[in-house]
């Protein structure tokens, strides 16, 4: 099927789908994003362009239709419950300091916006120590890989398009400063680098990436990261949720929004509120602060 053919089938396609779910032009811009004037264009019989990947995948969430039924590649027309199955896929985790699906998620989202809920701290700013820390028992990938990995996860953070936004509970932050729950056998030299680490990537990488702060107390997030447009996974334990639709997409960037928009530290306060922490540690604070 040339390009045209299937022009022509998407045009007509759509033009079913949009009577069969009762909504008008005006209606799809609204729920996609997509400006009117150029869904116009796509429902002209003039028109022998294909849309961009991210428009029709915008469509399909949208209208809750299959993309290969709209581009004609499938002749069954999946709508709603139908499709369900489609629009969330369950995708072990390795259990390995880099997750290589995640590397995978971040290479195939370049210069998208990245939203990220870490399970601890941020993976990209870990060290050393703090990864061994984590993966104490026996792993399938040996320190030099893990490494590797690491590096090009920050590789990635320093690249000109990179946009990333992380959130995380203050608790969480001040927990691992002050050696509490799963950091108690970890050594204060150790908390101390990680905190200095992680304190100037903060600096040195602001605005590309920027870290917020929520308060426990009033908000919760399961972890989670959303890769631009394209697909959201939620980690939910040795394996994560894996949403591809539009909607769902547009469901957690908004919680996502709303723990920004909470935050009781902000992103260009991150790296003094860690360097903070990091002094109140090294002075014995939070030592003190347990006996009192």
């Amino acid at each position: 099927m040339d390009r045209r053919e299937t022009a022509r089938i998407f045009r007509v396609r759509l033009s079913e789908a949009l009577a069969r779910a009762g909504v008008n032009q005006s209606a799809l811009a609204r729920r996609t994003g997509i400006d009117r004037s150029t869904l116009s264009q796509l429902l002209s019989p003039d028109e022998t362009r294909l849309p961009r990947a991210d428009t029709v995948a915008a469509i399909a969430g949208a209208l809750q239709i299959s993309l290969d039924w709209l581009l004609g590649i499938s002749q069954e027309a999946k709508l709603g419950a139908d499709i369900l199955h489609e629009s969330l896929k369950i995708t072990p985790s390795a259990h390995t300091p880099v997750d290589e699906g995640l590397l995978r998620w971040h290479e195939e989202a370049a210069g998208y916006k990245i939203r990220y809920v870490p399970t601890t701290l941020p993976d990209l700013v870990k060290t050393d120590a703090v990864i061994r820390h984590e993966f104490s028992e026996p792993v399938r990938k040996t320190p030099d890989q893990a490494r590797a990995a690491s590096k090009s996860r920050l590789n990635y953070t320093r690249l000109p398009e990179t946009d990333m936004e992380i959130c995380m509970q203050q608790q969480a932050l001040e927990s691992f400063a002050a050696g509490a729950g799963i950091w108690t056998d970890l050594p204060l030299d150790a908390r101390l680098e990680q905190l200095d680490q992680m304190a100037a990537l903060l600096e040195e990488l602001y605005p590309s990436l920027r870290l917020y702060l929520f308060n426990g107390l009033s908000y919760f997030s399961a972890p989670y990261t959303i890769f631009g447009t394209m697909r959201a996974a939620v980690y939910v334990g040795q394996a994560y949720f894996v949403f591809n639709t539009t909607g769902h997409i547009r469901d957690l960037t908004a919680h996502f929004d709303e723990l920004i928009r909470a935050a009781t530290v902000q992103a260009h306060e991150a790296a003094a509120f860690i360097q903070e922490q990091r002094r109140k540690a090294a002075a014995g604070y939070w030592a003190a602060a347990k006996h009192r």
